[in-house]
């Protein structure tokens, strides 16, 4: 079973991925800053937390490999002449994290199952968008998702082993249908954890789109 067939309780709108697969260039922007916040997320933790050392090792490792899937986006955006931008964070993430409570040791679980959800949800896109784009992206989602269901267990790992005493099952599907919410409802732009978009995005022809960049990046 699936990262994200564990715990979404919603799958991404289609809407959502023919719109995506149709304009995954710009959405490579936000696909890399994507990666850098999930580095520096777990780099958080592990100052937040220094002494659950278990932890602390397991996100270093995480770390290290969100840096190298920046990298290697970054790259890409290079062989295809895109420059990368400063963004506004979007709403996903920072509307999941005003869910977290405010008080240890609550604090600590829900950061663990924000964290597994968010890895979900990417594990569950890169899979949905993998067969629809070029050859060379295509086959890098695919290894990303692979990467994103390892990152979902070892959260989903962690906040097991953090509870306690505390439903942290019921918890997670609390979260969980916050997490749907907006992973599902209108959005006002393209995100790589965006709802459906609410207008129509600036269009270009995807035939034209995947022709150049699979001339560039073949």
């Amino acid at each position: 079973m699936s990262a994200f067939e564990t715990i979404l309780t919603a799958p991404t709108p289609v809407a959502w991925v023919e719109v995506a697969a149709e304009h995954w260039r710009p959405l490579l922007t936000d696909h890399a800053n994507c990666e850098k916040k999930a580095a520096s997320t777990a780099l958080a933790l592990i100052f937040a937390y220094p002494e659950d050392t278990a932890l602390g090792v397991a996100l270093a490792r995480l770390a290290r490999e969100e840096l190298r899937h920046f990298e290697q986006v970054v790259r890409m955006m290079q062989r295809l002449e895109m420059p990368f931008e400063r963004q506004a964070p979007g709403r996903y993430a920072s509307a999941l994290r005003r869910h977290v409570a405010s008080a240890e040791p609550r604090r600590k679980l829900d950061l663990m199952l924000i964290g597994a959800l968010i890895e979900a949800r990417s594990c569950e896109r890169f899979q949905l968008l993998a067969p629809r784009l070029p050859p060379p992206l295509g086959a890098f989602y695919t290894d990303l998702a692979r990467a994103e269901a390892r990152h979902h267990e070892l959260y989903i790992e962690h906040a097991r082993a953090n509870a306690g005493d505390s439903d942290w099952e019921r918890r997670l599907r609390e979260l969980a249908q916050v997490e749907a919410e907006l992973a599902t409802s209108p959005d006002t732009e393209l995100r790589f954890h965006s709802g459906t978009l609410s207008a129509p995005f600036t269009p270009g022809s995807r035939r034209g789109a995947l022709a150049a960049a699979t001339a560039l990046i073949s």
